[in-house]
């Protein structure tokens, strides 16, 4: 994708998407232009440069694989082609050409595109393949964990071809939520601080995982890297290097690699592969089937409320095969990564690597774009929406198909949240009442031109879905969610009667079951710290 931006405060206000991409690894060009290359030169060292400008390239130097400035209209091309080449080069990531306000208006003359001299893909080592095979026939709890680099890598067919392959249970991250459908054989779920107990359980009790293509952030393997998969070895597979180095001491093996390569060896050798899975695979199946997306918990909400993840779990039902699914932070994205049903054909994404208030609307907007003939789905809350609210305009001026589910809960519900567990439930600008208003969405709506539909009650959910989702056009429905719901389940850390807080292990999530029952899931792989939680309460 490229995108092209003024100076000064137009530049500026590209960053938190560049910083997005960038943690993302979303390959893009910034094309950018501050001042003539005169103020560049004459005001290098200073604050501001001629009138609006600032080093925009120095300031994105860090969050882009290439920043540079073009002072030499006969440079344009080569600066292009190098900038291109950058963005695919190893780890995908954007890049950011500065075009001066003098050589704005030069023509330049064009050659032929040189084709890349580099390599986008490593080569895969022999030794690598053979480690993986070899710890997966030593294994007799193997799991597979699925990342957003399988999706980068255009792997999406040979990693589905491979778990066709091999009876092995798969994982997937949230960058890679839309890679299985709910219902595919080897799917166990998503695994991670807010991931399904099941997948918790099958992560922590395993023997050796395969991760492929995900950077292992610590919302993927909870407060200590120790404490994750504790009795498993850990190979990795990832493009990155340095994202494999930070955790070097607890992996038997970091690939660095394009994940691509690495599964067309794996199936060009899966005759080597003995599988010896089948009581592991039951095991799994047991899990899955006693802890589902949708517990209890979810059910004990005030008859004026509606349970978000309840509610995601039912939305599933009433989208199409071909929707596409973007959320926003807070409620649209906790709730919605854990209790989505994903169908063959659909999409979802989200930003997870920064997670910046206000990204659903415009990611709506680009998806939206990018296939005019697949319905949009924006999940979003009342909080996020005041970010980017302009963009509801957007979305009428195109007549695009984008419809907007707002999750309110009055004010910001993750702060509230941390507020209630760090400060006693002290709340400070989270809420109307402690200094956080946010306005009549269905008032905005009309404003924008938007019709509004709204649901109170669980017996509403249905009829007012199908009102909603059917309506042509684009449309925002406000599902009004009790204002301090959990999230749940959740890796929580536990304050003690003393003040400290101990970190839970993945496997410990809550609401906390009762030690016994942990104890029966976990056996000697259970943690310490879970004992510990529970007698200092």
């Amino acid at each position: 994708a490229a995108s092209l931006a003024t100076a000064g405060p137009g530049m500026v206000n590209t960053i938190t998407g560049v910083m997005s991409c960038w943690a993302d690894s979303i390959p893009g060009i910034l094309l950018g232009g501050q001042e003539s290359t005169r103020h560049l030169q004459q005001h290098a060292n200073l604050r501001m440069m001629g009138t609006q400008g600032f080093d925009a390239v120095k300031m994105l130097q860090d969050i882009t694989k290439s920043s540079l400035v073009v002072i030499d209209p006969k440079d344009t091309q080569d600066v292009l082609e190098k900038t291109y080449d950058a963005v695919f080069d190893g780890r995908f990531g954007p890049s950011y050409i500065d075009f001066p306000f003098d050589v704005q208006s030069k023509v330049v003359e064009m050659r032929p595109w040189t084709k890349a001299s580099v390599s986008h893909k490593n080569k895969i080592n022999h030794d690598d393949i053979e480690s993986i095979i070899q710890c997966l026939n030593e294994a007799s709890r193997p799991v597979i964990l699925g990342g957003h680099g399988i999706k980068l890598a255009g792997a999406a067919g040979a990693f589905k071809n491979l778990l066709d392959a091999w009876r092995i249970p798969a994982l997937l991250s949230w960058g890679a939520i839309d890679l299985l459908a709910e219902d595919h054989p080897q799917f166990y779920g998503r695994a991670g601080i807010y991931g399904q107990r099941a997948a918790n359980f099958i992560l922590q009790n395993s023997d050796f995982v395969l991760v492929l293509g995900s950077r292992l952030a610590l919302p993927q393997v909870g407060y200590d890297i120790n404490d994750f998969a504790p009795g498993a070895s850990i190979i990795v597979v990832d493009i990155d290097e340095d994202e494999i180095n930070k955790y070097a001491h607890r992996y038997e093996r970091g690939v660095v690699a394009d994940v691509s390569g690495v599964l067309e060896r794996l199936l060009d050798a899966q005759s080597q592969y003995k599988e010896s899975t089948e009581e592991w695979v039951s095991q799994c199946d047991d899990w899955k089937l006693r802890y589902p997306l949708v517990m209890p918990e979810h059910y004990d909400t005030p008859p004026q409320y509606v349970n978000s993840y309840r509610f995601i779990d039912q939305l599933s039902s009433h989208l199409e095969d071909n929707h596409i699914v973007v959320t926003d932070m807070g409620t649209g994205l906790l709730s919605g990564h854990q209790a989505m049903k994903i169908k063959d054909g659909q999409t979802m994404f989200t930003s997870t690597g920064l997670g910046e208030m206000g990204y659903g609307i415009p990611a709506a907007i680009g998806a939206a774009f990018s296939d005019r003939d697949r319905p949009v789905l924006c999940l979003n809350c009342d909080g996020g929406m005041m970010m980017n609210l302009q963009e509801l305009q957007t979305i009428i001026h195109y007549r695009l198909p984008v419809k907007i589910i707002i999750f309110n809960n009055d004010g910001y519900l993750m702060i509230k949240q941390t507020q209630k567990l760090l400060f006693k439930g002290e709340f400070t600008s989270s809420d109307e009442e402690s200094g956080i208003s946010l306005p009549d969405y269905d008032k905005v709506g009309e404003a924008f031109g938007y019709p509004t539909f709204s649901i109170h009650t669980w017996e509403e959910v249905d009829s007012v879905l199908d009102k909603f989702l059917s309506h042509d056009g684009a449309a925002i429905c406000q599902v009004y969610m009790d204002p301090v719901q959990d999230f749940a389940p959740k890796v929580k850390p536990v304050v003690t009667d003393t003040g400290e807080i101990i970190p839970s292990s993945l496997d410990d999530m809550s609401p906390l079951l009762d030690l016994e029952t942990l104890k029966a899931e976990m056996g000697e792989l259970m943690n310490e710290k879970s004992i510990r939680a529970r007698e200092d309460r």
